[in-house]
């Protein structure tokens, strides 16, 4: 009986782990769109001003912009066609490992108080 109620534990955590996000698969993704053309090589020094800096950034705001450009969504300012169009093919799970990857890179961002 311990080790079913041991085994069903760790098959919960691994699950909650595997439903925020992975590193690793997050990085690849990063490569394979090129997010670093438009965002910087560090993810700190975008090529425009206007472009957000990503690393460092809460791992829920990137999933929430994410899935606002996926929905091409005006009321919330996500509805530049870059992003939407590269956005379009991901997945939940897609979303949740870049914004894991994201979130891990050290930021530049600050508050001003």
């Amino acid at each position: 009986m311990k080790n079913t109620i041991a085994a069903v534990a760790c098959a919960l955590i691994a699950a909650g782990a595997h439903a925020a996000g992975n590193i690793d698969a997050g990085k690849a993704l990063t490569e394979k769109y090129a997010c670093f053309s438009c965002h910087g090589k560090d993810f700190n020094t975008p090529i425009d001003p206007s472009y957000p800096k990503l690393a460092g950034q809460h791992r829920d705001y990137l999933v929430h912009a994410l899935k606002a450009y996926q929905r091409g969504d005006s009321a919330n300012g996500r509805s530049n066609a870059i992003m939407t169009g590269q956005v379009k093919p991901l997945s939940n799970q897609d979303i949740q490992d870049l914004a894991a990857y994201l979130h891990s890179l050290p930021g530049t961002l600050a508050t001003h108080r």
